[in-house]
C-alpha cells in the first residue's frame, strides 16, 4: 500500500517519512536487478542483499494498512469493500506492468531464455494469468521465460500476489486477533523466517525466496509476508512516536547499508548470511519503520522529496523489470562487464525513473480516479 493512501482511506495524516522511505528502497530494488545481469551465483551479486527491501515493504504495508484501516471495520467496511479498494490502488499497474512485459517479450523475439520459440497464443495466456496474478508453475508452457518465475512478464508481481495474500488475511483474520494473540503469529513467523534462514532451505541461505513456486519457494514467501506484515500491523497498534533528528537520512543510511551488504560469510554459501537476513528483517527494518513513523520532516525540501518518493515507489517498483528483461539480453548475448556497460545502466535509470512519472501522471491516477468514483463513492459501498 502506498503510504499516500492513508489520508484518504483514514481522514488522517500520513507519515511522510515513511513515504521517502518506501521510494528509496524501490531505487535500491533497481540498483540490485542491475546487478543481476553480471552475477554467477547468490554470493557474488553486487549490492548482495537488495531482495530485502520486498521484506521492508512489507512491513511498511502491515503498519500503514492497520493505520489507516483499523478504524474502518466499526464505521461499515467490510472484506469485499477493502480487497475492492486494494484492486483499485494496485491492479491498474500490475496490468500496465504485465503489457510492457509483453513488448519487451516481443523485442526479444517471443523466445524463452534457452531459445525456444513460443507463440503467440501461449503468451496470451500468460498476459491473462499475470493479469489475474495466477501464478505459473516452473516447466508449463505458460513459462515463457523458462526460468521458474511466478510471473514471467514481469518478475516483481510476485510481491503483489503475497501483498494480496496479506490482504485477504487481515480483512478475514489478522484484524480481529487480539495483541496477544498477534503476538503469536509474529513470533511464530520470525521463528518459521530465521530457520528457513539458517537451515539452507533456499540452497544459499538467504531469504530471496518468493518469487518462484518451485521446491519451497512459495512457502518462504509466504513467511517473508506472514512476519513482515503481521509485525507492521502489531507495531501499529501499540506505536508511539519517538523524535530523533534526521530520522529520514538515518533510516535511508540503514536501508542502503542493508540492501547493498555483500555476501556474509565467504565466496560460498553460508548459514551467517542466513543470520544477517534473519536479523535485518526480524529487528532492523521493524526497527527503522518504527524510528521513520516516528519523524517529521522539517523543511519544504525535505517533505516535497518525500512526496515524490513515496509516489514513485510503486510505479517505479512494478513497471522497471521489462527494462530489466531486454538489459539482461542485450548484456549476455554480447557478453558485456558491468564497466562496459555502467553508463548505460545510469541512462536506464533515468529512463526507469521518467516511466513511472509518466505511468503515474498518465495512467494509474487517472485510472485509479475514474474507478474509486464509479466503484468507490460512499453511494455505491
Amino acid at each position: 500500500m502506498s503510504v499516500t493512501e492513508q489520508k484518504v482511506s483514514s481522514g488522517r495524516p500520513r507519515y511522510q517519512l515513511l513515504d521517502g522511505l518506501r521510494g528509496v528502497a524501490a531505487l535500491f530494488v533497481i540498483l540490485y536487478h542491475f546487478c543481476e545481469a553480471f552475477a554467477t551465483s547468490p554470493t557474488d551479486q553486487m549490492f548482495n542483499h537488495g531482495y530485502l527491501a520486498v521484506d521492508f515493504f512489507f512491513v511498511l504495508s502491515g503498519f500503514v494498512i492497520g493505520y489507516a484501516y483499523d478504524g474502518s471495520w466499526k464505521k461499515g467496511m467490510t472484506p469485499g469493500r477493502f480487497m475492492l479498494r486494494r484492486v483499485v490502488r494496485l491492479q491498474p499497474m500490475v496490468i500496465l506492468s504485465l503489457l510492457l512485459g509483453v513488448i519487451a517479450y516481443l523485442i526479444q523475439g517471443s523466445v524463452r531464455w534457452d531459445g525456444t520459440p513460443v507463440s503467440l497464443p501461449t503468451l496470451a495466456v500468460a498476459l491473462v494469468l499475470g493479469m489475474l496474478l495466477i501464478p505459473v508453475s516452473p516447466g508449463v508452457r505458460y513459462d515463457v521465460r523458462g526460468n521458474g518465475e511466478m510471473f514471467p512478464l514481469n518478475g516483481p508481481s510476485w510481491s503483489l500476489f503475497f501483498e494480496y495474500i496479506g490482504s485477504i488475511l487481515y480483512a478475514l483474520v489478522l484484524r480481529r486477533l487480539s495483541d496477544r494473540w498477534l503476538k503469536l503469529v509474529v513470533f511464530l513467523s520470525a521463528a518459521g523466517l530465521a530457520a528457513w534462514a539458517v537451515t539452507d532451505m533456499s540452497g544459499a541461505y538467504h531469504l530471496g525466496v518468493g518469487w518462484g513456486m518451485a521446491d519451497w519457494g512459495f512457502v518462504g514467501g509466504f513467511l517473508r509476508l506472514s512476519f513482515s506484515f503481521s509485525i507492521g500491523l502489531l507495531m501499529q497498534r501499540r506505536f508511539r512516536p519517538v523524535r530523533i533528528r534526521g530520522a529520514f537520512w538515518i533510516c535511508s543510511a540503514l536501508i542502503a547499508i542493508i540492501l547493498v551488504c555483500p555476501y556474509v560469510g565467504g565466496p560460498e554459501p553460508s548459514p551467517l548470511n542466513g543470520i544477517y537476513d534473519a536479523v535485518a528483517t526480524v529487528f532492523i527494518f521493524p526497527a527503522v519503520v518504527w524510528l521513520g513513523a516516528g519523524g517529521t520532516t522539517s523543511d519544504a525540501f525535505s517533505t516535497r522529496l518525500c512526496e515524490n518518493l513515496g509516489e514513485l515507489s510503486y510505479p517505479v517498483y512494478i513497471v522497471h523489470y521489462p527494462v530489466m528483461y531486454l538489459f539482461y539480453s542485450w548484456v549476455w548475448t554480447n557478453g558485456l562487464g558491468y564497466t562496459q556497460v555502467w553508463p548505460v545502466c545510469c541512462g536506464l535509470l533515468v529512463l526507469i525513473v521518467l516511466m513511472a512519472w509518466a505511468s503515474l501522471r498518465f495512467y494509474d491516477q487517472p485510472v485509479r480516479r475514474w474507478l474509486s468514483a464509479r466503484l468507490l463513492t460512499r453511494k455505491r459501498l
